[in-house]
């Protein structure tokens, strides 16, 4: 591609959602968009690659108010670690747009009361299951046990004044420019899903507005009511541009949309392939030219949730593997279409394997041999074996497999190609047998000649690493004292420069991990953090000051509430012989019926005393914690009522 005319390519992930920190599964879009763009800029592609967060709805402002804050300080907090988090993975997006910039919302407010003075938009009632986690209403039919079809969460039924828009207005022309544009959505089996699940059944009019929270864009000319999340969320792709409904749009806006690829998840494939779409048509703009719904990133078996305790975050990855192996291990270990499974154990796996051995070794051993035979200067000789030509002919063509895999979005297959190179360069090694060559004075031009092919084809591998594992590729070209090729430089072998010197300490890329030393520093992590109650000390006593104290083993045979009390119930308990009644103040944390059979520690010399006008005739000891939480105290074995406590 001439590098004085970029072609523009405009790459956008979806924006994440502020509801909490993201896990390993979400950060994977992020790094999987930062691949793409860095690739495209490598082809010389003029790159703008946009991310950014989703901060309106219901559940922001539940999470606000039971955080004790402003909805506007709790997005502000969870953007700025989804932020910190994108930072730590060495993503180079453009622009992090978030949904509470001024701009933004000024431009949303345009495009809703567009829509409705064409008729697009009308003013109805919702009736029906609504799913808090995905800001999303459901008709019954689609509910399934109750609960939600695209998360699984509980649903709850809602009626409410709304704005919805006529989806089915557009339905025809959208089936037309999918069937026209076989590239609209991929892959292929996600466009017949779009195709056959929701657009041939014919679309119900899509809410847009609610007035149950206020936490939203205000529509402007109907104050009850902000708009709801989808026209919101998605006009970030175009609102991030700078567009103007008013027609003062940025240059940014008229070089760069429509975009070349939307990278979303494929739980919002619906929004992005329909919604998104009739939105642009009613607008008169251009549709997208490619919509990607990649799979999930599976925790063993199943999808990652806080609410089944089987998340793996971003840092804690990187904390012990580093950012350029994590970075791998998504990229490779994603499949194009299927879901991709994480494990410690396979992460383990693939850094002593693919990063260690595969390629962190071959680049120690290269330059480990450079310095050792030629004082670190690798020379061309031009003394050559056929074995040569096949490695040769590799290394080459991986570059057009690579190109080809990466036009299709097969970013997994694209690294497998990278490090096939690598492999072969593996077995070079084996067949040229450096170490026997050395042993010969009349083969040292031919070994100069065979650490010089392995340099050049790391340093082509290594060109080609550079978008998946930026920082891996940096080191190396600095360990070979050289610098990364453009793509289109890739096209010939004998560019490394002879008489380069290597450094004389070349640096361990990937240190080999033993998997139960991995789980030790997880289950460290992991491991809940537990937050002691702080209490006031008191006076010292002496053991003849608690002996003073006499504690026995009650049985609570009859317990009610005090009539007079919110706090208090009174139990009869059984203590030897004798039955005493005692008042205490538990009743928010157990119900009187709870209490009857237990056997309790009871405080027998403590003088009477009346509470609320009913004597008490002893103290039910229990612990509180500073959380809220009280418990009885009981003793550990079944011992008879009356026993004393010593």
């Amino acid at each position: 591609m001439c590098k004085e005319c970029k072609k523009p390519y405009y790459i956008t992930t979806a924006i994440a959602y502020t509801s909490g920190k993201p896990h390993i599964g979400n950060t994977y879009e992020i790094v999987l968009a930062d691949a793409i763009a860095r690739y495209k800029r490598a082809q010389g592609y003029d790159v703008r690659f946009q991310t950014g967060t989703d901060e309106h709805g219901q559940k922001i402002e539940d999470k606000a108010t039971a955080a004790g804050t402003t909805p506007k300080q709790f997005v502000d907090d969870v953007s700025g670690e989804i932020k910190r988090i994108w930072d730590l993975m060495n993503t180079s997006y453009d622009k992090f747009i978030r949904t509470t910039d001024d701009y933004h919302e000024k431009q949303v407010q345009k495009i809703f009361k567009k829509l409705y003075e064409q008729g697009d938009i009308y003013k109805g009632y919702y009736e029906g299951m609504y799913c808090k986690p995905c800001e999303s209403f459901f008709t019954s039919s689609q509910v399934v046990d109750g609960k939600c079809p695209d998360c699984g969460a509980e649903v709850q039924s809602a009626k409410e004044e709304a704005y919805f828009f006529k989806m089915s207005k557009y339905t025809d022309r959208l089936i037309k420019h999918i069937e026209e544009h076989p590239e609209f959505i991929q892959p292929v089996s996600r466009k017949n899903e779009m195709m056959n699940n929701f657009l041939k059944p014919g679309l119900q009019d899509l809410c847009v507005s609610r007035t149950s929270f206020k936490w939203g864009i205000p529509v402007d000319f109907d104050d009850k009511h902000v708009v709801y999340v989808w026209i919101d969320a998605l006009s970030n792709y175009i609102t991030g541009l700078g567009f103007d409904l008013d027609g003062n749009n940025d240059p940014l806006y008229d070089k760069y949309w429509p975009a070349d690829l939307h990278l979303i998840g494929k739980d919002i494939l619906r929004f992005h392939t329909i919604y998104w779409p009739i939105m642009l048509m009613a607008l008169d703009l251009p549709l997208p030219k490619q919509i990607f719904g990649h799979p999930w990133l599976l925790q063993g078996d199943g999808k990652m949730s806080k609410s089944k305790g089987n998340v793996i975050y971003a840092d804690d990855l990187v904390d012990l593997f580093g950012v350029d192996a994590v970075r791998y291990f998504v990229l490779h270990e994603m499949p194009f279409e299927n879901d991709g499974v994480i494990t410690w154990e396979l992460l383990v796996e693939r850094m002593n394997s693919d990063l260690a051995n595969t390629l962190g070794n071959l680049v120690n051993r290269t330059i480990a041999m450079t310095n050792k035979y030629f004082g670190g200067v690798v020379n061309q000789t031009g003394v050559a074996d056929e074995v040569d030509a096949d490695l040769k002919s590799v290394v080459l063509a991986t570059v057009g497999k690579v190109e080809d895999k990466m036009k299709d979005l097969h970013v997994a297959d694209a690294m497998t190609e990278i490090f096939n190179l690598f492999k072969r360069c593996n077995k070079y090694i084996d067949e040229t047998t450096p170490w026997t060559l050395a042993k010969d004075e009349a083969m040292k031009d031919r070994l100069a000649e065979v650490l010089y092919n392995l340099t050049e084809s790391i340093c082509i591998g290594a060109s080609l690493l550079q978008p998946f594992m930026p920082e891996t590729s940096e080191k190396i070209f600095a360990q070979l004292n050289t610098k990364l090729r453009a793509l289109d430089e890739l096209d010939t072998f004998g560019k490394y420069e002879s008489g380069t010197k290597v450094t004389d300490k070349p640096e361990i890329l990937f240190a080999r991990l033993k998997v139960e030393d991995v789980l030790e520093e997880v289950a460290k992590k992991t491991a809940p953090k537990v937050s002691y109650p702080q209490v006031e000390a008191k006076e010292e006593i002496t053991i003849e000051d608690f002996d003073k104290i006499q504690l026995r083993v009650g049985e609570i045979l009859e317990c009610k509430p005090v009539k007079k009390s919110k706090k208090l119930l009174v139990s009869q308990v059984r203590i030897g012989d004798e039955v005493r009644q005692i008042v205490s103040g538990i009743s928010q944390y157990y119900k009187p019926e709870e209490m009857v059979g237990k056997k309790v520690a009871v405080v027998t010399n403590l003088k009477p005393c009346k509470l609320c006008g009913v004597e008490s005739q002893g103290m039910i000891l229990a612990a509180s914690d500073d959380k809220g939480n009280l418990s009885v105290l009981s003793p550990e074995k079944d011992l008879i009522a009356g026993s004393e406590i010593k």
